[in-house]
């Protein structure tokens, strides 16, 4: 069974579902300023440990999708956020894309940036040692039939468990 296939039927096995820990920097620092929070490094670190550590995570959790900051951090003593996560069973992911933004010229529509140059942001050296699969988010929009057309919002997944040399 191939790397991509395995790690598919774990993180869909059980009932379990994904954790999006993919929120960036900017969004992430949004939220707390409305919440009167420093935006700072530290405490988007302190905030997410209290995500990976939270006791009984792995019961209802099988996967988690890292940002590029996330991926990098460590808890209070010193252990990695990803070998956190692995040491209870939770297969660690990272967003890799930049976001879906207007589409010229089409009012309304989204477009994924980042996917026509997705090898320059795949994980190299520890990111990908870390993570077990990268998620690019996918934005499309089809007619549903209706006035009213339905977006569509996926994800894809690329194996990185096979790579020897993490790059």
């Amino acid at each position: 069974m191939s790397g991509l296939v395995e790690i598919a039927r774990t993180l869909i096995a059980g009932g379990k579902g994904l954790l999006a820990m993919d929120e960036s920097t900017g969004t992430c620092n949004k939220r707390f300023e409305e919440a009167g929070i420093p935006q700072i490094e530290e405490a988007r670190r302190t905030y997410r440990e209290l995500i990976v550590t939270t006791p009984g995570l792995a019961e209802s959790i099988s996967g988690t999708i890292l940002y590029d900051e996330t991926i990098r951090q460590k808890t209070k003593d010193g252990r990695p956020f990803v070998e956190v996560l692995k040491d209870a069973g939770i297969i660690p992911g990272i967003k890799v894309d930049l976001g879906a933004k207007d589409l010229a010229g089409h009012p309304g529509e989204k477009i994924t940036e980042g996917l026509d140059t997705l090898w320059l942001a795949m994980p190299r050296g520890d990111r990908a040692r870390a993570a077990k699969c990268i998620r690019p988010d996918l934005h499309a929009r089809r007619d549903a039939g209706g006035d009213d057309p339905e977006t569509k919002h996926g994800a894809a997944g690329i194996d990185l468990s096979e790579t020897s040399d993490g790059g």
